[in-house]
């Protein structure tokens, strides 16, 4: 059953024509429009060239003063569709504030091949007729499962499962959702996007607790418990654990050093290491290096400790898949 949309998510619209945009009285200059409306607008083109506008994509302008967010760059690259066209890909993820590798093109999808306008730094995608759409913030997007498909034609296993665990930490799909409709898709990516909806959880908090939890898993050893929680006697939530193994009392945990110079949650930090004493757990802590530089030596760590906290069935050696989605980055060494 399809969850209850949250605040922001994309709504399902209709498949009306975009309007042919706003009349001469009505052309707002702080959001993108084009050279015709300008014109319309009783606006000197020679102006567009000064240092009153920026010229976004060729033909569409905006005031300079304007700081150009992903919001305001997905509309630049609708206005010049004036057929039933949408942000998509990389362009959707960044309105969605989903975590994607940098990509400098706005993506928008159009529904017929004499509707695609083509301009530099816009990729122009045509797609089935019954593809959905939604609105997100007034802006025609790709509902968050179509999304996911379409970033599989681009992103690796990894970076893919990071898209679908932010999607459902967002609260604009599930894990369940995900996979039934890469499952049920005909699209040509939907086989890769099912295999990486295969690791989407829910309660993940950040894509390197992802990074970390797939690495454990495509290397065969036992995936841990996301977002675990341990309660008192009287019922009381008393910690969460990002990754764990509740059974053998073992956490897996990154440490990004982002409170490092916090004084209150060092101390919080350290209390919270008094309490896993106190209750007999172990804790394992990685590091950006661990999974950058040091993918292996992770793996072993990871695979000493389940086997000193008793697990059973442990691989002798690791499957070699995460090779291909985690290969070794050397520092960057700075001048000295």
């Amino acid at each position: 059953m399809p969850s209850t949309p949250q605040p922001d998510t994309p709504e399902p619209r209709s498949a009306e024509p975009r309007s042919a945009g706003p009349g001469p009285a009505q052309l707002d200059l702080r959001r993108p429009f084009t050279r015709a409306q300008a014109i319309a607008a009783d606006i000197d083109p020679r102006t567009l060239r000064g240092p009153k506008f920026r010229r976004i994509f060729h033909g569409v302008y905006i005031l300079a003063e304007c700081t150009l967010t992903p919001q305001l760059r997905a509309e630049a690259a609708l206005v010049i569709h004036r057929c039933r066209a949408f942000a998509s890909h990389q362009s959707a993820a960044r309105l969605l504030d989903v975590p994607v590798p940098d990509h400098s093109d706005e993506h928008v999808s159009v529904f017929h091949e004499n509707d695609r306008r083509r301009r530099h730094g816009i990729a122009c995608h045509v797609v089935a007729a019954d593809a959905r759409v939604g609105v997100f913030r007034g802006v025609p997007i790709s509902m968050p499962t179509r999304l996911f498909i379409e970033l599989a034609e681009t992103l690796s296993l990894v970076d893919l499962g990071i898209v679908g665990d932010a999607l459902v930490r967002k609260g604009r799909t599930t894990p369940e959702e995900l996979t039934a409709a890469c499952r049920d898709s005909t699209e040509r990516h939907a086989q890769a996007a099912l295999r990486a909806a295969e690791f989407v959880r829910s309660g993940v908090d950040s894509p390197m607790e992802t990074r970390l939890r797939m690495l454990i898993v495509l290397a065969g050893l036992p995936e841990p418990d996301v977002n675990h929680k341990l309660y008192d006697d009287r019922g009381n939530l008393v910690r969460r654990f990002d990754l764990c193994y509740p059974d053998l009392k073992l956490l897996i945990e990154y440490d990004g050093r982002q409170h490092a110079e916090d004084p209150d949650q060092y101390d919080s930090d350290i209390y919270r290491r008094e309490d896993l004493d106190r209750w007999e757990w172990r804790l394992v802590i990685i590091t950006s290096k661990g999974i950058y530089q040091k993918p292996e030596e992770t793996l072993a760590r990871v695979r000493r400790a389940l086997r000193e906290r008793g697990a059973k069935g442990l691989p002798c050696q690791f499957s070699e898949e995460w090779r291909a989605h985690f290969p070794v980055r050397q520092p960057v060494r700075r001048p000295g």
